[in-house]
């Protein structure tokens, strides 16, 4: 098998005497790994080489994309494969982590995008485990979580999936629903039992079978919480594909519900969701000290092509804090993994796979922003926090009651009220126009209406994230399938993220897994099979 050969521009070179655990500072996070590269403004990057190891010659893989997915295939690649395996992750950012990333308000960390992960999928908490941050987790102090509509705050009905009822007489003691909407569920199982042939819209199966009002104050909140979507938009077999068989067999969605998630279900151990303190950047940054790769941020990715020996070519253009852009670069690699959202993905694999960019540049996107408040002297309110269903018109989508849901929160500060509350959805662009004090205020507002705190917010933050969410359209599972068929009929190329397989981050980290499986298997058919015997837990 040909490999590929490594061209790199010159720069500087900073010598580090230890091994990759060597701590450092970048972009607002603690630690992270040692071979670190940030561009500055039009200069070449500095690339840090350790004292006495000698320059690798195995093959050479490249990583697009420095988030969780990026990362954890970082990691998977360097643990699955032989010594000498030569990788690199380039990320277009200024740090490590995407929207694992945290700092400080009223000098507490907190988290600016996801606070925690689902832990009874199992891919999060065992590569926490392997890079020795297990025994951290936390678990939430309670879940009891509200839905504000209807004039106050209700608490959410028990035993849903994702919003979709499983006990009606629990749906309607929560007063989410109004009396006629809570009668029109027990109709669903005299409706004729006619089964669903193919995907369908969220919104429009779950209407037909329980009546709009549930969509609208139960379903399309929760999956907004997830999605930042519309239920009426989103596919019912990438979204809730516990239903998927339910809406194929035909017949009562309760029951089918009820029987696939409800109280009637095996019940499972342990708790639902788990974070750690200090803020879930401290993943992102172990993982990628532990994958020993040579990360380079500030880093934009240009083109992707095949050279004349059949290697990878990466086209790149750092662009350092002043904005200005360096000339270009060109990196060699035998394998290449696209861990980036779709849009910049189609831009890459347009002119190698056009067939599969046709499809990732129709996935669209939704765009949020996490409205961080900070309140002195005031008790943080009960509960975990609430959700608020679009068709009550707040511009508030969703609230956490950080320091009442986290305990490590509530000891690092005390007399402080931290809350943390989610803004935007798809088409909701308007919502986002709004400068951040305006954001700040209206938010500010909405929660001295929901839940009493009158008193003016000693600390905030708006963190923005443009594009940050992926909208599972109708036919979902359809596109990533005939996605990944392209992709995976070119050598030495994958594919991961939160554009394929689910936005959380047990999805990502397990999607990553599986691009690195396969340029594994690409590059060693024999050995990778070898390194699974040896370690299935390298291999999940």
């Amino acid at each position: 098998m040909r490999r590929g050969r490594y061209g790199l521009s010159s720069g500087s070179v900073v010598t580090i005497t230890s091994r990759p655990r060597t701590r450092y500072r970048v972009a607002g996070h603690a630690s992270g790994p040692a071979d670190v590269i940030k561009a500055s403004g039009a200069t070449a990057p500095t690339r840090v080489r350790l004292r006495g190891v000698a320059a690798p010659r195995g093959p050479h893989v490249v990583v697009v994309g420095a988030g969780i997915s990026g990362l954890a295939a970082a990691l998977a690649l360097r643990r699955g494969g032989p010594a000498g395996l030569r990788i690199t992750v380039l990320e277009a950012s200024p740090g490590l982590g995407g929207k694992l990333r945290t700092s400080e308000v009223a000098g507490v960390p907190v988290d600016e995008g996801a606070e925690a992960f689902l832990a009874r999928r199992p891919e999060a908490t065992l590569l926490a485990g392997s890079v020795e941050l297990a025994d951290e987790l936390v678990s939430p102090v309670t879940t009891a979580a509200s839905v504000w509509t209807r004039g106050r705050l209700r608490p959410l009905p028990t035993g849903t999936l994702l919003g979709v009822p499983t006990d009606v007489a629990a749906v309607a003691r929560s007063g989410v629903l109004t009396r006629r909407g809570a009668a029109r569920l027990p109709l669903d199982r005299l409706l004729p039992g006619r089964p669903v042939p193919g995907d369908v819209a969220v919104g429009r199966y779950v209407g037909n079978r329980l009546g709009r009002e549930v969509v609208d104050r139960l379903v399309d909140p929760l999956l907004g919480g997830v999605y930042a979507g519309r239920a009426d938009l989103l596919s019912l077999d990438a979204t809730i594909p516990a239903l998927t068989a339910v809406a194929r067999r035909g017949g009562s969605l309760l029951r089918g519900a009820r029987a696939a998630g409800g109280p009637a279900a095996p019940a499972l151990a342990g708790p639902v969701f788990s974070t750690l303190p200090g803020g879930l950047g401290r993943l992102a940054n172990a993982v990628a000290t532990a994958s020993g790769a040579a990360v380079r941020l500030d880093t934009t990715v240009r083109e992707l092509t095949r050279g004349p020996a059949g290697e990878w070519v990466i086209t790149l253009g750092a662009t350092g804090a002043t904005g200005a852009t360096g000339a270009p670069e060109r990196l060699r690699a035998d394998a290449v993994v696209l861990a980036v959202p779709a849009a910049p993905a189609a831009r890459l694999l347009g002119p190698v796979i056009p067939a599969a960019a046709a499809e990732l540049a129709a996935n669209d996107y939704a765009s949020v922003a996490i409205v961080t408040l900070a309140y002195a002297g005031v008790p943080a309110p009960r509960g975990s926090g609430f959700l608020v269903p679009a068709i009550d018109g707040r511009l508030t989508k969703a609230a956490t009651f950080a320091t009442a849901k986290w305990a490590h929160l509530a000891v690092a500060a005390p007399g402080l009220a931290i809350v943390r509350c989610s803004v935007g959805r798809y088409g909701d662009a308007a919502d986002l126009q709004r400068d951040d004090a305006e954001l700040v205020t209206t938010v500010a507002a909405e929660l001295r209406e929901a839940v009493g705190l009158a008193a003016r917010p000693v600390e905030s933050r708006v963190t923005r994230w443009g594009g940050a969410l992926p909208q599972y359209a109708v036919g979902h599972l359809d596109r990533v399938a005939r996605i990944r068929s392209a992709v995976d009929a070119e050598r030495g190329l994958a594919v991961c993220g939160a554009a394929y397989d689910g936005v959380g981050i047990p999805a990502c980290i397990g999607s990553a897994q599986r691009a690195a499986r396969e340029i594994l298997r690409w590059l060693w058919p024999e050995g990778t099979e070898t390194k699974r015997d040896q370690d299935p837990a390298k291999f999940p």
